[in-house]
């Protein structure tokens, strides 16, 4: 028997199979997804890759071809619909074959695991104090006291004994020699979450959602498969579809993947969905410990999970039997990986559901652009649930121009609308978020003098003001200490443009210092436990106020808010990217959301100065159906995705000149392809970051109505870029890149 392996190294010369014969001793233990020792090269330096395919015969003389070494010792075997994802990976969007391989395995070793030891004494207590008496006399006094703790507690646990009684190893070990206690162990699971047992509550179903139920489990029976896109206003009970459709799967003996964007949004979900399925719900993310992320593979393994809920890396959770994905807050830019393969998660869900006969839905308030489209052309089942379960209308929103705050006298960060509604709740008790897109305390620094913006020397971009007094690049760590005095004309006249998170806190605790505030940002949410402590701390009512950035206003659901302030709506309108508008529109939208979801209704405080931003009045309204009519106009007139594709080539590299002078040798390949007549062109040019890391970056972009010819240019590129053997340049693919280079 033969065996095709992608070999461990990512380079585009290897990135193909290469056969191996599988020796007997190996037989019954190498299979597709087997990661495997190999000799590589002509001196047979053994590496690691994994077996994509066995075969019976093979296109070359026996006689030449090597054997495999052995088995990587701990690896974990990949799955074989997961192998055929990562060829699907590559193909579309551009990596080599390992990389995509690695992309699809989230958990790539054993990890020893963790037991707990527990004491048990092998006497009856007349003759332990009898033993306990005699270690007295030879003044052996650890295992005394040990003795009479068990006289009164015969099952003790290990680490207490060792750990809170002083007793060590030796100790125990010799009263387990002489039989008289024994050590029990039992392997247990690495927790990634606390929870706790919440009582499920049943739910009654609209007509709304009872029809969205009906219709898939009627194409199920009927064998249609269908990818089908939820549009519900915020609170419209969702999750509540969602469930309904997981239990309807679990019946038929099938499993569930649900994928959220952030993993602020774990512990709330985790919660909803334990009540009602227990320990067949777990969770996977990447700020999990190896060994955490490795028990809830081998409880998927061994039929004790069911269910798996996590960002975009839990879809490649290896169940045999899937029978549902679910993608919650489907319009969420963090569905889109950051690094090579760019891959977009409801691309490969979609994928990974026709190769299983799984089913794939989408849900949000503010649906993609992408989606909606599909939606429109009958590619995608559209589903609409237009009234919260609350009974309650959704909130009333102001759009206050700060233009004329400004001019009025108003030099504040709030409104005076907002200013007088805080202190409005505050009185009555009821809880308010404000939300901010930027951490920190300013979004940069400026000379008043000559206009000069500090900027970190290694990434190009503007540093960040902090509390402790630090200039900080947020993208390489980058620091320096506060000065006023201007680096390039020497003025004392440095301020910061305020307008961040810390700053906002700041400003609160001084208008006002009753007020009990929570804030939650990149910097107040280092650990995994940060974003459980602060949510469950504001769901309980231990502040009044939550103040971050984009992660507070992603499908969290506190009953007691009816205030949300967003203050400074500018800042994702002024973004680079043709995407600006929409996310705009989305933030606005799922902000405003988060008002009002108990019994009492709620408001909502936009803060801008542009008033008039079709983004703004649109949200204003909640109207999803006219910014997409008006934002789809636009993407038709620029050809932009959906309507077209596009495709981001990035060319890195520590030398600015050898940086240009590849970008412009890669734009003349693709001005002599064939299909250069129907393609457009952009660049080369500088990217918006056009300097990070001392790395310098330019870019290429491609549009182009036929995603193929696209798939074409990355090909060609590919190939032709192969004989430079580039070792100081990189060039990098994104299709429809979600926030440009």
């Amino acid at each position: 028997m033969y065996a095709k392996v992608i070999v461990d190294i990512s380079h585009e010369k290897l990135d193909r199979p290469f056969t191996y014969i599988i020796p007997d001793h190996l037989s019954s233990q190498v299979e597709e997804g087997t990661l495997v020792e190999i000799p590589f090269g002509a001196g047979n330096k053994i590496i690691s890759g994994y077996v994509t395919e066995i075969t019976e015969g093979c296109d070359y003389d026996p006689a030449k071809i090597k054997e495999i070494k052995g088995i990587v010792k701990g690896s974990v075997k990949a799955d074989s619909n997961l192998i055929k994802l990562a060829t699907f990976i590559r193909k579309t969007y551009g990596s080599t074959q390992i990389n995509a391989l690695k992309t699809v395995t989230p958990v790539k070793k054993c990890i020893r695991r963790e037991v707990n030891k527990r004491v048990v004494a092998n006497m009856a207590p007349d003759k332990l104090y009898f033993l306990a008496e005699e270690a007295s006399r030879k003044h052996k006094n650890a295992q005394e006291r040990l003795i009479r703790e068990l006289i009164k507690y015969p099952d003790i646990s290990y680490s207490f004994i060792t750990g809170k009684m002083n007793v060590s190893a030796q100790t125990i070990n010799a009263l387990v020699k002489n039989d008289v206690i024994r050590v029990e162990t039992e392997t247990v699971y690495r927790n990634p979450i606390k929870v706790e047992r919440p009582d499920d509550k049943i739910v009654e179903l609209s007509e709304e959602q009872i029809k969205i139920v009906n219709d898939v489990n009627t194409d199920l029976k009927n064998g249609i498969r269908n990818t089908y896109l939820i549009h519900g206003i915020t609170g419209s009970g969702k999750t509540e579809v969602y469930m309904h459709l997981i239990e309807d799967r679990l019946r038929e003996g099938k499993q569930a993947i649900m994928l959220i964007p952030e993993i602020a949004l774990t512990y709330q979900n985790v919660m909803r969905f334990y009540a009602r399925f227990g320990d067949q719900v777990s969770v996977i993310h990447s700020k999990m410990t190896q060994g955490e992320r490795y028990d809830q593979y081998l409880k998927v393994k061994e039929g004790k999970v069911n269910i798996m809920i996590g960002p975009r890396s839990a879809l490649f959770t290896p169940f045999d039997n899937l029978g549902i994905v679910i993608i919650d807050e489907e319009h969420e830019s963090s569905y889109k990986a950051d690094n090579m393969p760019k891959y977009h998660a409801r691309e490969v869900a979609e994928k990974l559901c026709e190769l299983t006969d799984s089913v794939l839905i989408l849900g949000s308030a503010t649906p993609s652009i992408d989606s909606y489209y599909k939606a429109s052309k009958g590619i995608y089942k559209l589903y609409k649930l237009n009234s919260r379960l609350t009974g309650n209308t959704l909130p009333k929103v102001y759009v206050e121009d700060m233009r004329e705050e400004y001019k009025n006298g108003n030099k504040s960060v709030f409104s005076v609308r907002l200013h007088k509604l805080i202190s409005d709740r505050l009185e009555k008790r009821e809880q308010i978020m404000l939300f901010l897109n930027r951490r920190g305390i300013s979004g940069f620094v400026s000379c008043r003098e000559c206009g000069e913006v500090v900027k970190c020397p290694h990434c190009d971009v503007s540093l960040s003001y902090h509390r402790d007094g630090m200039l900080k690049c947020h993208y390489c760590g980058y620091e320096i200490p506060f000065s006023n005095e201007c680096p390039k004309c020497h003025a004392q006249k440095v301020k910061g443009f305020k307008a961040g998170t810390q700053m906002i806190e700041d400003f609160v605790r001084k208008e006002f210092p009753h007020a009990l505030t929570l804030r939650m940002d990149a910097d107040s949410t280092k650990k995994t436990e940060d974003y459980e402590s602060i949510l469950a701390k504001f769901a309980n009512n231990e502040a009044d106020i939550l103040i971050g950035t984009q992660m507070i206003v992603k499908g969290h659901d506190f009953k007691d808010v009816t205030l949300v302030g967003i203050v400074a709506a500018d800042m994702a309108l002024n973004a680079e990217d043709y995407r600006a508008g929409e996310r705009a529109f989305q933030q606005l939208v799922q902000a405003s959301g988060r008002a009002g979801r108990g019994e009492n209704p709620g408001e909502v405080v936009i803060q801008t100065y542009q008033p008039d931003h079709y983004a703004v009045t649109y949200a204003e309204n909640q109207d999803y159906e006219g910014f997409y009519e008006e934002e789809i106009k636009y993407r038709e007139l620029m050809m932009y995705p959906p309507v077209g594709n596009l495709l981001g080539i990035q060319i890195t590299g520590d030398e600015e000149k050898r940086v240009e002078k590849l970008s412009r040798v890669v734009s003349d390949m693709i001005d002599k392809m064939p299909e250069r007549e129907k393609i457009g062109k952009i660049g080369p040019a500088n990217a918006t970051l056009s300097k990070k890391c001392d790395i310098y970056r330019r870019v290429i972009y491609i549009k182009s109505y036929e995603y193929e010819d696209l798939i074409k240019i990355k090909d060609f590129i590919e190939k032709e870029t192969e004989r430079f053997k580039l070792t100081k340049e990189s060039i990098m693919f994104d299709f429809n890149p979600m926030n440009g280079f």
